[in-house]
């Protein structure tokens, strides 16, 4: 949503929940010179063309800049399920927050909708009660509503704009969590293309070799390269020989490393494989390590004979 630059975000003050937190988030980096006003009065959460208000003032539109959910026929997603005052702004203002980490154009589209499903939509259904934290079992605590909510002040906590002062504390944390993830969702996109033109030139070999650690197993997934079994890549001073876990959930592997190599280290390993250089084996037998490509690349050779074996 290109807009002007507005010289307010005004919100409602109090007490602050994850949603108006994180909203601000977004806005204050598209809207970087803008002040933050937490206010319930008339004059200021009533449109005007210097600001956007969101999660308070009783009504959505986004013509004149108005971002509440708590009215009666609040809008509704497609699927049905509630927007909270983040999941307005984040379908409004979203993709121009995006352009600004210089995602490239033809990736946004899938970074937007994978940032508003796994982690937008769980705070829309949580403010809105159509969810519970309670759901998240012993991990409630630790999801990001909840651990944003430890952020309020306390309640013998008397000082001066108390509630104020938490809140931007809140939203400088908060920042920090949605551009780490939003960095992480266009990384996996680059490896994804970087993994799907190794995957060209490795041809029928059960062997991928990348460049550096990354993501691969999506890209492995979406060419239906079914024959790769192995990955190795540098790491430091050193190469590493991985396997590919065949589900997205579980650690079952296409192949496990062969296990006369489990938990073995130094020179028992290099007797063990044969190949000097050999450095260490996981006892779960999904990664081993070795001193020089040469050697992790041995290590490949004889941990596919093996697998084919059996």
């Amino acid at each position: 949503m290109t807009v002007s630059a507005p010289e307010f975000l005004v919100t409602h003050s109090g007490g602050f929940h994850a949603d108006e937190v994180l909203s601000t988030v977004i806005l204050s980096r598209l809207f970087p010179k803008a002040q933050v006003i937490r206010s319930r009065s008339a004059e200021w959460i009533t449109p005007q063309a210097d600001r956007v208000i969101y999660d308070v003032g009783g009504a959505y539109d986004p013509e004149v800049r108005i971002f509440d959910h708590h009215q009666r026929g609040a809008p509704l997603r497609e699927s049905g399920e509630p927007y909270s005052s983040f999941g307005l702004i984040w379908k409004h203002f979203g993709l121009d927050y995006l352009r600004s980490f210089d995602i490239p154009e033809d990736h946004l589209a899938m970074v937007h909708g994978s940032f508003d499903a796994s982690f937008v939509l769980p705070v829309d259904l949580v403010d809105n009660g159509a969810t519970s934290l309670s759901e998240a079992g012993v991990f409630s605590s630790l999801a990001l509503p909840g651990l944003i909510e430890t952020l309020k002040p306390v309640f013998d906590d008397t000082g001066e704009d108390r509630d104020t002062k938490a809140f931007h504390g809140a939203v400088a944390i908060a920042r920090s969590f949605v551009e780490a993830r939003v960095n992480r969702s266009a990384a996996k996109l680059r490896a994804e293309a970087m993994v799907m033109d190794v995957i060209e030139k490795a041809g029928d070999s059960a062997i991928l070799e990348l460049p550096m650690g990354m993501p691969f197993r999506p890209a492995v997934t979406k060419a239906q390269a079914d024959h790769l079994l192995f990955v190795i890549t540098p790491r430091g001073g050193d190469w590493t020989i991985g396997g590919i876990r065949k589900y997205d959930e579980g650690f079952e592997q296409r192949a496990d490393l062969p296990a006369a190599w489990a938990g073995l280290s130094g020179a028992e390993l290099e007797v063990a494989s044969g190949v000097k250089g050999a450095k260490f084996c996981h006892n779960g037998l999904f990664i081993a390590a070795a001193s020089s490509r040469e050697a992790i690349l041995k290590m490949a050779e004889l941990a596919v004979e093996n697998a084919l074996k059996d």
